[in-house]
């Protein structure tokens, strides 16, 4: 058997192959649902199907988009290949663990396209192999007849099980060949088939006490498989009354939460016989599942929970209970128990897919998490209903099965709110209701939708002139609600002129704090306000921007001494002369002072102060107006000419100050005023008169000494000319100079240069000193060599003569100029006298 049982494990195994060769894809059903199929018993690892194919994908682009597999359990049985794009299984499935004696064995998970917020079902049915083979609780079985049994009585044997389905389960059983037994086939509910012994003739314990029977039961599989069991019958002393229950069939249902030890039914048979036939016995022939959940006690008929029941696990447990007494007889009941479900599961929220952010101008409907939301309970108690609060800008939107997408409601406005926590809360209906709740945080990044804003679209700002260059007037500073980049602000300043420059020739902004700084000092005299705008821009793409106007308002210093108008101060120095007449009451008006500055404010604020006067108390002035005006009556003691020293000071910080000096005259009119003035001028006149007459005599003096000076020199110089004539005709050295060099002016040139004189003057000295030396012994000129055009320089002596006559001529000259200038001066003199 055990060779047996090798070789068709190996015929198994090549027909799991076969199986896995041949497999077939049912196709994408509607709503995006696939199906698959596979045999069981598949190694780990195992093809399943193209999951990259079926979606329409290329197999590189499932790490891309971020596909996964869930599955709906808590057992993963299925995985992804991202290499590859198949679906593979994640362990090794066995269909009768998973599904038990279901028809059909569904596995169901769910692939997720992470890039898309897309959710496809994937359905895989697992196909029953014969991996199992028929097999007896136990080998060796007894059955105790008792001789008296009459023929045509039945003994089944429901210890055999083949987990299998289909053609692979049970199909026959085969029984050794006797001649007091035959087999008949049952079928049990849920098409289970199991044997039953029939007596075909009557037992005699005298000739045999006991039959060996070998019982084949044979499934219908490919490989064929088999399981043997050997059934020992005692043949009993005569028992005339076999135990009898007290209903053929037992009906149960117990809640799930019954603790352990709780008796959930009791079976009764009654026995009419007495002594050792009447003591009832009870057994049980359950499955594996029942036997670990009840235990049947043998005396009483008790049937206990063994260990806790769970409606998830199982929902109906079947058994059937044998009454024996003591000679052998027994009678068979059949128990139902089913397991009624409470409410005992709470809801489970998984979170499958969530985005890490959502931008703030995501348009409602954006699938921001997907949730898969399961309920183990049945029925009402597992019907589960998913809330949120109605406060968020998110709702729940039902996809598939037990499947939700969190989506955005409305427009989210990140400066508003920049976080949300959304708490689902998933309930169901069971009484009273279980719930649960997971904390989904949701991230608003954010989308560069704010431009900058000032706190004020217009500024007016107070700087005072003269300011330092470079200087910080003003700082614009503008907030943008948006985040990171978005929000960081530059500044600029708009483009203008002001006084036909350009603005940006008299500030700028620093972009990254907005400080606005004066390039130039400003004069409020020039420039009383500037008017410009500031932009801001953000950070964004594209950069949104706003801007504001500022008014820069200079403040004025006292920087400008007042302007004295009038009376005007001229430019030789002279003061303005006033007229004020002999008849002149006190408080008249002789003259005003017109004084202005260029400030403005009490910087302008001027008043007016007498410094000096040549008489005190004669003249008064208005502080505020400048007006002067008489203090009394004037009287012919008083002087005709008064000088007055005026001062004009500002209300500055500190004051300037300015002044002007005026002549007031005591006159009726401009003739009389003359008169009086000539009268005073004539001892002046004749002073001056005669000042001039000693000067004339002594310009004519020295002019009659110059003249002198000249005829001395003329006629020193014609003797000379004389002396040289004679000794040049004796020696016939001026044979050859033309008579007209000694006529006019060229002769007294050819008289100067042909005798010699020595002019010593002593620098920084008045004193001159001339000596007229003796003329040259040789008496003649040196000619020029042949060939040369120039007069040869006279040798010895007479080269000294020359030089003295020379320095002579230039001292005569220079006297003829300086005479012409002394005079003039003497006139001028005279005059300014």
């Amino acid at each position: 058997m055990a060779s047996s049982g090798a070789q068709g494990l190996r015929r198994c195994a090549g027909r799991a192959v076969l199986c896995c060769v041949v497999l077939t894809v049912c196709g994408a059903a509607a709503a995006g649902q696939i199906r698959y199929s596979i045999p069981e018993e598949m190694q780990k690892g195992s093809f399943v199907g193209n999951i990259a194919q079926d979606l329409g994908l290329e197999a590189k682009e499932l790490s891309e988009r971020g596909v996964s597999v869930v599955s709906r359990g808590r057992t993963q049985y299925f995985a992804l290949n991202v290499k590859s794009g198949h679906l593979i299984t994640a362990e090794r499935l066995d269909r009768e663990q998973l599904c038990g004696r279901a028809e059909k064995c569904l596995l169901n998970c769910e692939v997720i396209v992470q890039h898309d917020m897309k959710m496809y079902g994937v359905e895989v049915e697992i196909v029953d192999i014969n991996d199992n083979a028929p097999n007896f609780q136990t080998g060796e079985m007894e059955l105790k007849v008792s001789e008296t049994t009459a023929p045509g009585s039945r003994f089944p044997f429901r210890n055999v099980q083949d987990p299998d389905l289909g053609t692979n389960s049970l199909q026959s059983y085969k029984l050794s060949s006797n001649k007091h037994f035959s087999l008949k086939v049952q079928t049990a509910s849920g098409g289970f088939k199991y044997p039953e012994l029939v007596l075909e003739k009557p037992l005699d314990r005298e000739q045999q006490a006991a039959h060996d029977l070998i019982l084949t039961a044979t499934d219908g599989g490919d490989p064929v498989r088999s399981g043997t069991a050997r059934i020992h019958v005692v043949v009993l002393d005569a028992n005339d009354n076999a135990p009898v229950f007290s209903q053929p069939l037992y009906r149960v249902s117990v809640r799930e939460n019954v603790p352990v030890g709780t008796t959930v039914a009791t079976v009764k048979a009654t026995d009419l016989d007495e002594g050792v036939s009447g003591d009832v016995i009870y057994s049980s022939q359950i499955t594996d599942q029942a036997s670990q959940v009840f235990q049947l006690d043998s005396r009483t008929g008790d049937i206990m929970v063994f260990r806790n029941l769970d409606y998830e696990e199982s929902t109906l447990y079947e058994m059937e209970v044998r009454a024996h007494d003591g000679g052998g007889l027994f009678d068979t009941s059949k128990v139902v128990i089913s397991v009624s479900d409470l409410n005992d599961n709470v809801p489970e929220i998984r979170i499958t897919s969530l985005l890490s952010s959502v931008p703030e101008d995501s348009p409602p409907g954006t699938v921001i998490a997907l949730l898969i939301v399961q309920d183990q309970d049945a029925g009402e108690n597992g019907a589960v209903t998913c809330t949120i609060p109605d406060h968020v800008p998110f709702r729940l939107q039902k996809s598939v099965d037990n499947y939700y997408s969190l989506v955005t409601a409305r427009d989210l406005d990140r400066e508003q709110v920049a976080d949300y926590n959304v708490t689902v809360t998933a309930r169901d209906r069971g009484a009273p209701p279980l719930w649960s709740a997971t904390t989904i945080a949701v991230q608003v990044s954010d989308v560069n939708d704010n431009a900058p804003a000032f706190s004020q679209a217009a500024y007016s700002v107070w700087v005072s002139e003269n300011n330092a260059r470079g200087a910080s007037v003003f700082c614009a500073r503008a907030a943008d609600a948006d985040w990171g980049d978005n929000a960081r602000v530059t500044y600029w300043l708009a483009e203008g002129e002001l006084q036909g420059a350009p603005l940006s020739s008299w500030l700028s902004v620093q972009a990254e704090s907005g400080a606005v700084h004066a390039l130039r000092a400003l004069d409020y005299e020039q420039v009383r306000e500037i008017r410009f705008a500031v932009e801001a821009r953000d950070g964004g793409s594209p950069p949104l921007r706003s801007s504001a106007s500022v008014t820069l308002l200079v403040l004025d210093q006292n920087d400008n001494r007042p302007e004295i108008l009038y009376p005007a101060a001229p430019r030789d120095g002279s003061t303005g002369v006033e007229l004020a007449p002999r008849s002149a009451e006190p408080g008249y008006l002789v003259t005003k002072v017109v004084a202005v500055d260029a400030d403005a404010g009490q910087n302008a604020w001027l008043s007016y102060e007498l410094l000096k006067a040549s008489e005190p108390g004669l003249f008064a002035l208005g502080v505020h107006t400048g007006e002067i005006r008489t203090a009394r009556a004037l009287g012919d003691r008083d002087a005709l000419k008064h000088r007055l020293v005026v001062g004009v000071r500002d209300n500055g910080q500190p004051p300037l100050s300015a002044s002007v000096t005026l002549t007031v005259a005591v006159a009726d009119s401009i003739p009389e005023l003359l008169a009086d003035l000539g009268s005073l001028a004539a001892p002046a006149a004749e002073a001056q008169a005669s000042l001039t007459l000693y000067l004339v005599v002594a310009v004519a003096a020295v002019s009659c000494l110059f003249l002198a000076f000249l005829i001395v020199l003329l006629g020193l110089r014609l003797r000379r000319w004389r002396q040289a004539q004679l000794l040049g005709s004796a020696g016939g050295a001026l044979a050859g100079v033309p008579v007209s060099h000694f006529a006019g002016i060229d002769g007294v040139r050819a008289f100067l240069h042909s005798y010699s004189q020595d002019v010593s003057l002593t620098a920084g000295s008045r004193k001159s000193q001339w000596s007229f030396g003796p003329p040259s012994s040789a008496g003649t000129l040196a000619r020029p060599p042949a060939g040369q055009g120039k007069e040869p320089a006279p040798v010895g002596k007479d080269s000294k003569v020359c030089e003295a006559d020379q320095a002579a001529l230039q001292v005569s000259r220079r006297f003829c100029i300086l005479l012409p200038l002394f005079t003039f001066w003497c006139f001028c003199l005279s005059d300014h006298c």
